[in-house]
């Protein structure tokens, strides 16, 4: 992770804020650079930063005793990085590991604490968020117990599509297959049959969205429902 300097906030929320709003909160964030799989939260570990992605994707993992993790929410632009601390508490169960690399801007969280109050703008979105998330893990829970490897891979390729804006990303195999639950054969057949039917291209680990709509035709209800969802609480 190193930090920059990036002129414009491309982060959902923040570009929702009354202009005289967001310029007085960018005084008190920085820009980071984020690197994939880095580590932003641990569990139980001390929260420090709240962060804002503009174009990076942060998964947020549920570790299990036995070592096998397995994702339970994405953000990026749409969102934020730190809802535990808006909700109060100052630690979380969860990992949250960079999935896309990318930017975004982050506050420290005794800033945050001061600076977002119930009368600010960015309270009143943040409660908005926090049910459009909830109810992104709560669809992911039943999209994981009910929908075969596929449908799940296509939801999960529109969803970064969706966050990232560029059609090309990276991502291994590997990386996916932990996301997914899955195994990494699983993975690797469902990439090489969306391939042959054109939707994707694949290699050396950079991932090419060539058709959204067909994937979307491939996936679950579940993307459908989780992107109206969040269209419909912060649009």
């Amino acid at each position: 992770m190193s930090e920059g300097t990036f002129s414009s906030a491309k982060n959902q929320l923040l570009a929702a804020l009354p202009q005289v709003e967001y310029a007085r909160l960018q005084l008190k964030m920085e820009a980071v650079a984020l690197t994939f799989r880095d580590i932003l939260y641990t569990p139980s570990g001390p929260i420090e930063y709240i962060y804002f992605p503009n174009n990076s994707v942060i998964s947020l993992i549920t570790p299990m005793g036995n070592g096998e993790e397995i994702e339970v929410a994405t953000l990026g632009n749409e969102g934020m990085l730190g809802l535990p601390v808006f909700l109060g508490s100052e630690t979380t169960p969860l990992k949250a590991i960079v999935q896309i690399a990318g930017d975004a801007l982050r506050m420290q969280v005794d800033v945050f604490r001061s600076e977002v109050t119930p009368d600010s703008a960015l309270h009143s979105l943040l409660q908005l968020y926090t049910q459009a998330l909830f109810s992104q893990i709560s669809q992911s829970a039943a999209c994981n117990r009910l929908h075969c490897v596929q449908q799940r891979f296509c939801r999960w390729l529109l969803m970064t599509y969706d966050r990232v804006g560029p059609s090309q990303f990276m991502l291994t195999q590997e990386f996916l297959a932990l996301m997914l639950g899955v195994r990494r054969t699983s993975v690797s057949e469902v990439a090489h049959k969306l391939q042959e039917e054109g939707l994707i291209r694949y290699s050396r680990g950079k991932m090419t969205v060539l058709d959204p709509k067909g994937l979307e035709s491939l996936s679950c209800e579940c993307y459908g429902i989780v992107k109206q969802e969040f269209n419909r609480l912060l649009s």
